[in-house]
């Protein structure tokens, strides 16, 4: 009967060693948010959209926001500061902008850059997807991280898919989940 308490309490202590450090980086849940230039027609990338959004869910609060893209102005400066300004108006706590010229970088490395977001107390988290012409440098400016996951050219809505993906990607790294191989 002794041997059967002394496993009990040591279960229970492991137990809680093992769970703790999830349970803390719950109680402290990012919250990400996607802003991006234009709407996404496809049906297939609106799914794959929602379906990562609804994995996120476990780990973090995910929200996209589309802002209109500028397909009324001709000239692409001009069209960069229309849509720089919309996306201006929708950022909050740090902003990671999405751009061919910025850092490259790996699954691990985001799910660094989320990881040490949350342990430093930045709970907020605005991942940028410029338009079709780029970003305006207030933008560029405002932006606290500029990554690039290569030099390649995706649609942008494609590249929705893909770095919502790379995020639920970088959560299950953090956690330890076998998604990550």
């Amino acid at each position: 009967m002794l041997y059967f308490e002394f496993y009990r309490k040591i279960c229970a202590i492991a137990f809680r060693l093992y769970f703790l450090p999830a349970a803390f980086y719950n109680k402290r849940m990012l919250k990400l948010r996607v802003v991006a230039v234009g709407d996404v027609k496809e049906s297939f990338y609106r799914e794959a959209i929602a379906e990562y959004v609804k994995r996120l869910g476990k780990w973090a609060k995910t929200e996209i926001v589309e802002v209109a893209e500028a397909s009324h102005v001709a000239d692409p400066a001009k069209k960069r500061e229309t849509e720089g300004e919309a996306i201006l108006s929708k950022l909050k706590g740090k902003v990671v902008l999405t751009d061919v010229k910025g850092k490259k970088v790996t699954s691990e490395a985001i799910a660094s850059l989320l990881d040490k977001s949350a342990l430093e107390g930045d709970s907020e988290l605005t991942f940028v997807i410029g338009g079709s012409n780029g970003v305006s440098p207030a933008v560029k400016s405002r932006a606290d991280e500029v990554i690039s996951f290569g030099d390649i050219t995706l649609p942008h809505q494609l590249f929705r898919v893909v770095l919502l993906e790379q995020l639920y990607r970088a959560e299950t790294i953090i956690h330890g989940s076998i998604y990550h191989k």
